[in-house]
């Protein structure tokens, strides 16, 4: 080719190009050579660095790589959005109090609850970790139920103790008890020989107040996500969805998300489920309606009966805070903080090795569940998040994870195998604004490599390409993860 010539060879090749055709025409094709092979000479990262990625939220992305990145509201709210956001976040952050109280819209705690606030799962709107060792857990929740479908088409119960653990309780109320968690220790090689180890947690419940369990409890661990985006993942029409779901892997190649279609208990309708780690919540609205009423006690309009089984009669008899306990103009204040929480810009996308890592990622076909990039449909509240060209690296669809992550409890249409795909957008900001690096449904990986390990089920051959590259390729995997 024409690279491999000197100057003056350049030079030569024109002018006999110029004899046979014109020198204009020969200097032009020159170029164009030229021009293929610096292409081709150039390195991957060109073919693999896109033009705005770096903006993982579209024009709602914030600059913001200190401890505080996941607390910034969308920088393009309009109208009187912002005050609100504020607002809201107070009443994120606030201690919930025993009713009566003096502070009427704070009170109404219980009886039984997790935490006292809802900052106290989701530290400075981040993500959750199971807890230390001789600690209960806080932002790590345990689901309950029994075989069977509710008349809303969800899970029932477990009798005595309902749907959610509860190991807290106010005054004069029996706690439901306990949690102990202990891991075993699962071993395994790289097609390299680097030896790794896995974690594999068991749980058991002690102190249990109220009795033992129904002979078929099944238990479903989930810690507290991080709460950036929900609402550009709210603006995801339901189109776009429907498109990549493959229930029946019609393309054959392997992977068959479905969706999951859940009760919306104020429409009284069945709906797409978007939120939750088994995309059993319709709307950023109905997740925290849930969350007050299972993680703190509280009572609203779209949850307005406390959760007390029959065999909790002083849950029953307790004092509560109002018929419903959380004001609807709170309850609206913190689903709009909740749903416009900004999206924290990539860091060091453009470098080579997170490129690389980035084509490593897409080779793996890690992108078909964790799709890259999505835009918008319309949004009923927030036309600012419509329309927006987003990157969260998620389908939102329920995929098979494989025997060794499955929780064994259905949730709607998810099976016990099933889970959503978490959205990465954010999480090489986790260890900065938590902490802590673990990952998974239960936080059972201690690291994004350990993530990746713990993948089976429709994702198993993505999981044997990592297990298969060198150690500087993995490594460059994770760094285009931390990235995100």
């Amino acid at each position: 080719m024409i690279s491999t010539l000197d100057y003056k060879g350049g030079f030569i090749w024109v002018m006999k190009a110029a004899r046979k055709y014109s020198l204009i025409l020969a200097t032009v094709l020159y170029a164009v050579i030229l021009l293929f092979e610096s292409c081709q000479d150039k390195d991957d990262e060109i073919v693999w660095l896109e033009e705005g990625e770096q903006f993982s939220g579209g024009s709602t992305t914030v600059h913001d790589e200190s401890v505080n990145a996941f607390g910034n509201a969308a920088p393009n709210l309009i109208g009187d959005k912002d005050l609100i956001f504020v607002t809201g976040n107070s009443f994120f952050n606030r201690n919930w109090v025993t009713a009566p109280s003096s502070t009427e819209d704070l009170d109404g705690l219980g009886p039984f609850f997790i935490a006292r606030s809802c900052s106290s799962c989701h530290f400075k709107d981040g993500k959750g970790a199971p807890p230390e060792e001789g600690e209960q857990p806080v932002s790590l929740l345990f689901r309950l139920s029994i075989p069977g479908d509710s008349e809303t088409g969800g899970p029932i119960g477990e009798p005595s103790y309902g749907d959610q653990f509860a190991t807290n309780s106010i005054l004069g109320v029996t706690s439901e008890g306990s949690v102990e968690i202990t891991y075993e220790t699962i071993s395994g090689s790289f097609a390299d020989g680097e030896i790794y180890t896995l974690r594999k947690p068991q749980y058991n419940f002690t102190n249990l107040g109220y009795g033992n369990f129904h002979a078929s409890t099944m238990v479903s661990p989930r810690v507290a996500q991080h709460m950036i985006g929900l609402g550009l993942l709210e603006a995801i029409d339901e189109v776009t969805l429907n498109e990549y779901a493959d229930e029946n892997d019609t393309n054959g190649d392997g992977i068959s998300g479905r969706i999951n279609w859940v009760w919306d208990f104020e429409a009284q309708t069945a709906k797409i489920g978007r939120f939750g780690w088994k995309a059993n919540q319709p709307s950023v609205r109905q997740q925290v309606a849930g969350a007050f009423a299972g993680d703190i006690g509280i009572t609203s309009s779209v949850f307005p009966e406390q959760a007390c089984s029959s065999a909790e009669e002083d849950c029953q008899n307790a004092v509560n805070g109002g018929e419903p306990e959380l004001k609807e103009s709170i309850l609206e204040k913190v689903t709009l903080y909740s749903s416009a929480l900004a999206v924290p810009k990539r860091r060091n996308w453009d470098d080579a090795e997170v490129l690389k890592g980035k084509q490593l990622f897409f080779e793996a076909n890690c992108t078909a569940c964790h799709i890259p990039k999505i835009t918008t449909g319309n949004h009923p509240d927030f036309p600012e998040f419509s329309n927006e060209v987003i990157r969260p690296y998620t389908d939102m669809l329920l995929h098979d994870m494989g025997d060794e992550l499955a929780d064994g409890r259905p949730d709607y249409l998810a099976d016990g195998n099933e889970w959503r795909t978490p959205p990465l957008w954010g999480i090489g900001l986790i260890e900065e604004v938590n902490g802590h690096t673990n990952f998974m449904h239960d936080g059972r990986a201690r690291s994004l490599e350990e993530a990746i390990l713990w993948h089976g089920g429709e994702a198993g051959a993505s999981k044997q390409e990592f297990l298969n590259m060198e150690k500087t390729d993995r490594q460059f995997l994770i760094q285009f993860l931390e990235s995100l």
